[in-house]
């Protein structure tokens, strides 16, 4: 069905999402070797298996002594075992010497095991009766109080995939087995439009009906955070050709192109019909059941995704967190766990909030610790008010079918 304007009814979120996931296709992108620490954030282009074991050696997870286990059976505080200290292990240097049955080893927490000790007990567990003797007051198990050669990460093992990010803990395991660098793949490039006859840069005086251009900064910084290289391609006019002509050129030279500007019928229709015009498959959806940016645009060109996002910058935050987002974790060769995309926290709605039927709202909201619970404020504003944003901590989805949230209500934020 068309509405009272001649365009396709607007589509559910879901659907937006599920047509632009359909048709983004992995394109590996250039890789290369980065050293380790200026790796974070970036995504494996490899399998990566270790070149060896970690630890290298048995180590002791706590200060006492190492012995063989069976030495301490039946120990307790009553009857206690009696052992020879017969020699003391240092950090960082090798156990060069074996124990022999009914000896046993100072121990500091992760030095090395001697041989024929297989755990440590505890000091709290000890008792000195003089510097060559001791006194067990409790037994220890094999492998009790030490981590054995290969427990952490064994050699040959698979430590991280192709197509995982790397956060500091894998950094630092890769470090762990002695590797210096990582192969990534190169980050990809977006594609930042502006248009429409209002908008001049911020160093630019204004004239009477003129705004500057806020939202390719913030298109930037989201493209920044979430993997990609921002390439603000600077603002242009309402004009067919012109718009076409850096769009055309774009899709040649990116690998997402996003158009932001004027949320006017015949400025989107103008966007949607150039992408249109551009290639196949063209538009996706034009039109979403979402406030903000009901007028929001999906499509792909020749392989590339192209999106047409309203002008208002509240739109723009959510629209791009709830398409481009995914879209842009596709493109950078990220594998799965679509789960971990954003933090969310549980939170109490601080005031009833209404919603019309018909349209998964977003609602911007502060997050704020009452009493030991976190509660949501909703920011209350027009989609076309960038302080919206810059007082709140994230977003709460309200779906199409409800009327709203009322207070005290449990819900999910989705942060910023």
């Amino acid at each position: 069905m068309r509405d009272m304007l001649g365009r396709e009814d607007a589509v559910s979120v879901a659907e937006a999402q599920r047509r632009m996931a359909e048709k983004t296709v992995f394109r590996e992108l250039p890789r290369f070797s980065l050293p380790l620490e200026d790796s974070y954030g970036r995504v494996l282009a490899q399998d990566v298996f270790s070149p060896e074991n970690l630890p290298s050696f048995a180590r002791s997870t706590v200060d006492g002594f190492a012995v063989s286990s069976s030495d301490t059976f039946g120990a307790s505080e009553s009857i206690p075992a009696y052992l020879d200290v017969v020699n003391e292990v240092f950090m960082g240097k090798e156990a060069d010497f074996a124990l022999k049955k009914g000896s046993a080893a100072r121990m500091p927490t992760g030095g090395m095991l001697p041989a024929g000790a297989d755990a440590v007990v505890m000091l709290e567990h000890v008792q000195s009766v003089n510097d060559l003797l001791i006194e067990v007051l409790k037994p220890v198990a094999p492998g009790e109080n030490v981590i054995s050669v290969g427990e952490d990460i064994k050699k040959g093992e698979l430590m991280l995939g192709k197509g995982h990010l790397l956060r500091a803990q894998d950094v630092a395991a890769l470090a762990g087995v002695g590797l210096t660098e990582a192969t990534v793949f190169g980050k990809p490039a977006v594609s930042i439009i502006s248009t429409g006859d209002e908008i001049v840069r911020p160093g630019q005086p204004l004239l009477p009906g003129q705004v500057r251009d806020i939202n390719s900064f913030n298109l930037a910084g989201l493209v920044l955070e979430n993997g990609g290289v921002p390439v603000r391609k600077g603002i242009f006019k309402d004009d067919y050709d012109e718009i076409r002509g850096v769009v055309a050129a774009s899709v040649t030279d990116s690998q997402l192109v996003i158009i932001t500007g004027g949320s006017s019928v015949g400025t989107m229709d103008m966007t949607a019909k150039i992408i249109r015009d551009l290639g196949s498959p063209g538009v996706l959806f034009h039109g979403v059941t979402l406030k903000p940016g009901k007028p929001t645009i999906g499509g792909v060109v020749n392989g590339v995704p192209l999106f047409g996002l309203p002008g208002h910058p509240a739109a723009v935050t959510v629209c791009f967190d709830l398409f481009v987002e995914p879209v842009l974790r596709i493109l950078s060769g990220l594998e799965g766990k679509e789960y971990m995309r954003r933090r969310t926290v549980k939170a109490r709605m601080a005031k009833n909030v209404s919603s019309g039927i018909g349209k998964e709202e977003h609602l911007r909201v502060a997050v704020e610790e009452r009493t030991g619970e976190l509660w949501a404020v909703p920011i209350l504003g027009k989609s076309g008010l960038i302080r919206t944003l810059v007082r709140a901590d994230g977003t709460v989805a309200i779906p199409a079918q409800a009327r709203g949230i009322e207070e005290g209500e449990v819900i999910e934020v989705r942060l910023f």
